[in-house]
């Protein structure tokens, strides 16, 4: 755990964990996201207060709104959506079609310290099961420009193709 320059102890922020649907027949999709924010105060350049959510002609101001708390949000949201919908799509066609995993931290700022620690302890409990992992930790560079990440703190293979 981190310390303060007088050698005091803080304890880390719990990391949630979260599923929904244990089909075993279906993969298991592991979204990943942060909800802690780099510091920030008014006189960096903000025209309202950073920790304060504000509305300004249709666009969102405030402190983590793109990186994370927004893509973390919108991830839930999705699925929530889903789920809301699966009553009309057991009627017509299937349940979900993956089963979901989520891991929402509160230390990716600071490196993400005591994460390497819980996923070496889960890895055989909640992780066992997981197929694919989502990292949400992008933002948008404009309304027409989406970020793509291609390598993050770790090994990714993969082949993109855009038309």
């Amino acid at each position: 755990s981190p310390q303060l320059p007088d050698g005091q102890d803080l304890p880390l922020p719990p990391v949630i964990l979260g599923e929904l649907g244990k089909d075993p027949q279906n993969p298991t999709v592991c979204f990943y996201g942060h909800v802690d924010v780099q510091p920030a105060k008014k006189d960096d350049g903000w025209k309202t207060d950073p920790y304060i959510l504000t509305e300004i002609n249709g666009n969102l101001y405030g402190r983590g709104a793109t990186d994370n708390k927004g893509p973390v949000l919108a991830w839930i949201n999705a699925v929530e959506t889903f789920r809301a919908l699966e009553l009309i799509s057991l009627m017509f066609f299937q349940a979900m079609p993956v089963n979901f995993k989520f891991v929402i931290e509160g230390m990716e700022e600071a490196g993400s310290l005591g994460l390497e620690k819980l996923l070496e302890e889960e890895k055989q409990r909640f992780f066992c099961d997981v197929d694919y992992i989502v990292i949400s930790d992008n933002l948008w560079l404009s309304n027409k420009k989406p970020a793509l990440t291609y390598g993050s703190r770790g090994n990714a293979c993969f082949f993109v193709e855009v038309k």
